[in-house]
This record gives structure tokens, C-alpha cells and sequence, in this order.
């Protein structure tokens, strides 16, 4: 269990804290649960308005809801706490790479795919594989994989919120919640019950709608957050100064990783172009010209976000190697990077109404991913395990189909967070890292013709048990010898570089190597997803 004890920050405060950031943490919820019953009255009750809202959902509002998809607790949580940890570097590892090839993604697969879903009707991305490739069962391998490497990116957001909510709360309730914070088990449980309440009723448009208002908020706020922080510190360069007086390694690049394991990091940001829930997203947009303002401003809604976060994080290693900052410790007795930046806040900003304003744009990044998620898991049980599996099923079962796996998926989640947690950034680089691997499918599907169903079987398998086989030796042999990596600050590498590396390898070698020795596709197939007189 997550026990808050070990979460104890900035010592005990001798009266109770003021309670008003959680009250405006509060009022924010409200806030989405009227938003939430707003867009609900919207739904239409067909099944293609609850998982791809029709496809109504113009350029302004995609981008935001493409980018609070990508935005959770790893862009916040994760990257201050690993900037803390490793430095300046940070920024390069996922940030500036994942800007150049999330774009690159939305272009040259997203655009294609929502052509197909707009064209053959598609609501999700197995709907889209199980016919290119011609195949019920690839439908069935896909399915628990797509869910199983979702619900810990799920996990990342519960346990970043989770985190942050204890360390902002800290010292409001004594006597009532251990260090009297509000503990991760209770916030965790509210998120999930306000997420489930405007997805269960109006699906991806609550979510779009939602995801909207919540981008504009944790992009306003952590903006405004980190100004503050920055002025309380005494500006910009005096803060950096500090940070570089006691603790000069985090404004190095130089040293921290190798030139190969730096470049292996690059692999990673690959796994939007395979998200099945920004796949949804993408069947949302009203036409190919919705893309283009996502395609351009995406890069730079990246770079607002992940640089405050960054600095703030090496803010913190300077604060904290000069005594001047207690980051809460883990079990190990080192700083628990999950818990810098609600330690940052609570340290740093004296109005109680920006710590609630600020708390409330980052809970705000954490459940624009959420909601995403939880409607993509739904629809793919409906569609791409119920529907193939039972044959013909009306639309209002459809819709309360999913429903029903929400309310599952989001009970199991929340269970499976209660239990003890690892680093933010180091559980989604493993979820990443899983959707990576297999985005060389996404891309053969729309750009090469002699793919062939072995071949993506192949491929998925290769994936699948790479992944497992590696993680088991990097999380479940961690206090072992591990077989093929070693442990270097914290990272699990393979010859010195991201296990991705060699999954997402194996996963192209078999794409590759199984579709040139067996049977190509049907020239219907082929005529069907690469019209020779394109529009």
C-alpha cells in the first residue's frame, strides 16, 4: 500500500495548514462535473457519438484535446522529478524529441488513419488492423495488449495526482490523515469518480469538452505557477545561480548519458503515432483540415509545459542540496522525485489561492489523459471483443457495453494503484516504450503494401515478449542480478541504451523478416488501402 507516512514533507507543521487550496481543488471538480453534465446533454445515443462524438470536433478543439491527451502526470510530475534527479538533460530525453515526432506522427499516420475511419466507418484502431490485415483473430491478440500497456499509463496519472495531492495538503487535517494530508487512496478515488461520471454519460465529447477546458487550465496556471516560483526565488538568474552554486551537475548535459543512450530515448515518443485513445481522438476531427493547426502548435504547447516543469525540478536539486528544500523521502531514504513539485509549491508559493489554482491546473493535465483513456478502453471491449465475438448488437447496447468496461477498467485501476509505486517517469517510459514497438505496425499498415498479416502477428508476438522479458528483469529481479541490463542512476539499460531499443528492433526485424516469406495481401485488400487515383 502507498503508505503516507513515507510521503511526509517539509516537517510537521505545528497548527493546521489553511485548507483553501483544497477548496478550490474542490470547486474546480464541481466545475468539471457541471461541464460534464453540459456536454452530456449533448449525446445523441448512438454509439458512434459516444466513442468518436460523431466526428464533429473542429481544429481548435483537437489540438487542445490531442495535447491534454498526451500531457498527464508524466509531463508534470514525472519530468520535474526527473529533472531533479538527473538534470537539465531531461528536456532533451523526451520533450524537444517527442515535439519534432509526435508532429510527425499526427502527419504522416494520424491524417491517413482518420481518412480510413472516416471512409469505412472505424471507431477504433483494432477496427482499422482487423481489416487491413484481413483478420478476427489479430483483433483478439491486440486487444489485451493495448489494455494491459494503457492501465499503467492510467497508473501514472493516479499516481502522480495522488502524490501531489498529499504533499499540497500536508499538515490541513492532524490528527485525522497520517502527517495530516489528505491521503493518495481518497484523492485517487475522487478523480476516478469525477472522470467516470462525464465520460459514463457523454463519452468522447465529454472528454473532448473536458480536455479543452483542463488544457487551457494547466497550461494557464502552471505558467503562472512557475513565474511565481521563479520570482519567489528571486528571478530567474538567481534561481539557476543557486542551482549551479550547489548542485552544478543538473545544468550540465555533458556526462549524464552516452551519445547512444541519449538517441535511444528518441524511440520513445514513437508511441503516439500507436495510442489507441489518441487514435479515438483523431477519428473525433471534422476534416483533414482539423490536423493542421495540431500538426503546427503541438511542438510549442510541448515546450510551454516541459521547460517550467524542467527548471523547476533543477531548482529544486540546487534548494535541496543546500538544505534549503526537504523533498519527502522513499522507503531507500532517498528524495522521492514524484513528490518535488507539490514540495516546490508548498515551499515556495505564499498565497494559498495560487497553491489551489496551481494544484488544480495540474490535476487538470492528469485528468485530460485520464478521460481519454477510460472512453478508448470501453470502446474497444464493445467493439473489437464483444461485437466480433457475439455478432450483431444493437447500438444502445453498444454504448452501455461500454460503459460497463469503464466502470470495470476504472474500479481495477484504482485497486491496482493503492499498492506500492514507482517512479512517475520510469513507469511510462516502460508504457511507452510497449506502444513504440509497435507503432512500425501503424506505420506499414498505411504505407506498405507487402505487409501481411503473419508478418504483424510476427511482430506483435516479438513485441510482447521482449517487453515482458524485460521489464521482469528490470522490476521483478530488482533485488537480483538482472540478465541482459543494469541499473545506471536509477535506469534499467541494455549495452547502455533504452531497452526500447531492442523491442522496438525486434518488433520491425519480425514485421519485416515474416511479411517478404509468406503470402502477400489480396490485390482487393491492396486496391481497398492504396487507391491508385487518390483524392
Amino acid at each position: 500500500m502507498i503508505h503516507a507516512p513515507s510521503l511526509i514533507a517539509l516537517g510537521q507543521a505545528a497548527e493546521p495548514a489553511t485548507r483553501t487550496p483544497l477548496y478550490i481543488i474542490i470547486v474546480y471538480m464541481l466545475a468539471l462535473f457541471a461541464l460534464g453534465w453540459v456536454s452530456s446533454r449533448m449525446f445523441r445515443g448512438s454509439s458512434k457519438d459516444f466513442f468518436v462524438a460523431s466526428q464533429s470536433i473542429g481544429p481548435f478543439m483537437l489540438l487542445m484535446s490531442v495535447f491534454g491527451t498526451t500531457m498527464t502526470a508524466f509531463a508534470l510530475v514525472g519530468s520535474t522529478g526527473k529533472a531533479f534527479s538527473l538534470g537539465i538533460g531531461t528536456y532533451g530525453l523526451m520533450a524537444s524529441s517527442s515535439g519534432l515526432i509526435h508532429t510527425a506522427c499526427f502527419f504522416l499516420v494520424g491524417i491517413r488513419m482518420w481518412s480510413f475511419g472516416k471512409k469505412y466507418g472505424y471507431v477504433t484502431q483494432i477496427q482499422f488492423f482487423r481489416d487491413r490485415f484481413e483478420s478476427k483473430a489479430l483483433g483478439y491478440l491486440m486487444f489485451p495488449i493495448l489494455v494491459g500497456l494503457i492501465i499503467p499509463y492510467l497508473l501514472v496519472g493516479l499516481m502522480g495526482a495522488g502524490n501531489y495531492i498529499f504533499g499540497v495538503t500536508r499538515g490541513m487535517f492532524p490528527g485525522t490523515f497520517a502527517a495530516g494530508a489528505v491521503p493518495a487512496w481518497l484523492s485517487g478515488l475522487v478523480i476516478c469518480c469525477v472522470v467516470l461520471f462525464y465520460v459514463f454519460f457523454g463519452g468522447v465529447r465529454s472528454a473532448v469538452w473536458a480536455n479543452t477546458f483542463q488544457t487551457i487550465v494547466f497550461m494557464v496556471m502552471g505558467l503562472v505557477g512557475f513565474l511565481v516560483i521563479a520570482d519567489t526565488l528571486g528571478g530567474l538568474s538567481e534561481a539557476s545561480a543557486k542551482a549551479l552554486e550547489h548542485a552544478p551537475e543538473k545544468l550540465q548535459r555533458e556526462g549524464l548519458m552516452t551519445v547512444p543512450h541519449f538517441i535511444s530515448y528518441m524511440l520513445v515518443p514513437l508511441s503516439v503515432g500507436m495510442f489507441p485513445h489518441l487514435f479515438q481522438h483523431w477519428l473525433t476531427a471534422r476534416s483533414a483540415k482539423s490536423f493542421r493547426l495540431t500538426v503546427i502548435a503541438h511542438p510549442i504547447c510541448i515546450m510551454i509545459v516541459w521547460v517550467p516543469c524542467i527548471l523547476i525540478g533543477i531548482w529544486a536539486a540546487g534548494l535541496h542540496a543546500a538544505g534549503d528544500l526537504t523533498v519527502p523521502p522513499l522507503p531507500n531514504g532517498n528524495a522521492n522525485p514524484n513528490a518535488v513539485l507539490s514540495a516546490m509549491v508548498k515551499k515556495f508559493m505564499d498565497s494559498p489561492i495560487l497553491i489551489g489554482l496551481f494544484s488544480a491546473g495540474v490535476l487538470a493535465a492528469i485528468m485530460s489523459s485520464l478521460d481519454s483513456q477510460f472512453v478508448c478502453i470501453g470502446s474497444m471491449f464493445t467493439n473489437d471483443f464483444v461485437v466480433p465475438l457475439k455478432g450483431k448488437v444493437s447500438d444502445s447496447q453498444k454504448v452501455w457495453l461500454g460503459r460497463g468496461f469503464i466502470v470495470f477498467i476504472v474500479l481495477i485501476t484504482y485497486v491496482i494503484s493503492l499498492f506500492e509505486t514507482k517512479s512517475v517517469f520510469n513507469l511510462g517510459v516502460w508504457c511507452f516504450s510497449g506502444f513504440a514497438a509497435l507503432f512500425p505496425i501503424a506505420f506499414a499498415s498505411v504505407y506498405w503494401k507487402r505487409v501481411t498479416t503473419a508478418g504483424v502477428f510476427a511482430s506483435v508476438i516479438a513485441t510482447v515478449i521482449t517487453w515482458a522479458m524485460f521489464i521482469y528483469d528490470a522490476l521483478g529481479r530488482e533485488n537480483g542480478e538482472q540478465w541482459f541490463g543494469v541499473k545506471e542512476h536509477g535506469e534499467y539499460l541494455i549495452a547502455g541504451v533504452m531497452p526500447v531499443t531492442f523491442i522496438f528492433l525486434a518488433s520491425v526485424v519480425a514485421l519485416i523478416g515474416v511479411s517478404l516469406v509468406t503470402k502477400a495481401p489480396k490485390q482487393s485488400t491492396i486496391d481497398r488501402f492504396f487507391p491508385t487515383n487518390k483524392a
